[in-house]
C-alpha cells in the first residue's frame, strides 16, 4: 500500500508503503499491519505462532490500537477542539496498548502478539513496544539502527553475556518471547520517543524480514530501489527467495518536507 499524507505542521507530510505476505511455509498469515497516515500512525503486528487464533491476536492489536489513537485525535483533526490532547503521546500509546491487551485477552485468550507502533508527530516519533517485531532508522550513509529491543529469549542471553551476537544469530529458539502482548497479567510495553531520521526511513517489520535478510541487504535495497513501494517488493521477495520461514510484513516511512 502507498500513501501520502499531509499532517500538522502544513509543512510536514509523510510518503509510506507497506506489504504483508504469507511467506512460503506458513499456510496463512498470523501477521497484521496498519498505515494511517492521516494521523501519523504505522503498526506491525505478529500472532504468535503454535497458539490459538495467532491471526485473531494481531488483528484484535492493531485494530484496537488504532482505534483509541483515533478516538484521541479525531477531534482535533476536524477542528472540533482547539488544541491538542492532554496526554503526552506516550501517554497515549500506553493506555491504547494496555486497551489491546484487554481486547485479546477477551477475543483469543490463549493467544498472543507482538507489537510495534509509531505515532509521528512533526519531527519526533512515539513508538509502542512489545515482542520482538522491530523498528529501524534506516540511514543514507549506510547505518541501519535498530531503535527497539527484541523481548526474546536469545536477545536476553546476548544481553546478559552468555552468548555472542554470533551465536545469537543461529539460536535454537530465537522464537520464544518472554514478552508478548496478550499474555500474563502485567504488561510491561517499552514507549519512548525519538526523533524521525531526517533524511532516511523509518522502517517497521516482522522478523519474517530481519530474521532472514540481513540489516546490510534491508538497506541497500531500501536506498536503491526507486520508491518505497518497490522497496517494500523487493525485501519481501529477498526473504522469500531465502526460503520465506515465516510471515513477512514490513512498512516504510519517508518524512518530506
Amino acid at each position: 500500500m502507498n500513501t501520502l499524507n499531509k499532517k500538522q505542521p502544513a509543512t510536514m507530510s509523510w510518503s509510506s508503503s507497506g506489504i504483508s505476505d504469507t511467506g512460503k511455509v506458513r499456510k496463512h498469515n498470523e501477521d497484521s499491519m496498519l498505515e494511517r497516515p492521516e494521523i501519523g500512525l504505522w503498526v506491525v503486528a505478529d500472532g504468535m505462532g503454535g497458539h490459538q487464533y495467532g491471526e485473531v491476536a494481531s488483528n484484535a492489536a492493531v485494530r484496537t490500537v488504532s482505534g483509541y489513537i483515533m478516538s484521541k485525535f479525531q477531534p482535533y483533526l476536524f477542528n472540533l477542539k482547539p488544541s491538542s490532547p492532554d496526554e503526552s503521546l506516550q501517554e497515549i500509546m500506553q493506555t491504547a496498548v494496555k486497551e489491546a491487551q484487554k481486547t485479546i485477552q477477551h477475543e483469543a485468550p490463549s493467544s498472543g502478539t507482538t507489537l510495534t507502533a509509531a505515532l509521528v508527530l512533526g519531527q519526533q516519533v512515539t513508538i509502542a513496544h512489545v515482542g520482538d517485531s522491530r523498528a529501524y532508522h534506516i540511514h543514507p550513509d549506510g547505518r541501519s539502527e535498530v531503535i527497539t529491543r527484541d523481548h526474546s529469549l536469545v536477545k536476553r542471553l546476548e544481553e546478559l553475556g552468555h552468548i555472542s551476537e554470533e551465536e545469537a544469530e543461529n539460536y535454537p529458539h530465537r522464537n520464544v518471547l518472554y514478552r508478548a502482548l496478550g499474555q500474563g497479567d502485567i504488561l510491561e510495553p517499552d514507549i519512548f520517543t525519538v526523533a524521525f531520521p531526517q533524511t532516511g526511513y523509518l522502517m517497521l517489520c516482522s522478523d519474517g524480514l530481519w530474521g532472514v535478510v540481513a540489516d546490510q541487504d534491508m538497506h541497500r535495497m531500501i536506498n536503491e530501489a526507486p520508491n518505497l513501494q518497490r522497496a517494500c517488493q523487493n525485501l519481501v521477495e529477498a526473504a522469500n527467495a531465502a526460503g520465506g520461514p515465516d510471515n513477512i510484513s514490513v512498512i516504510i516511512v519517508q518524512l518530506i518536507g
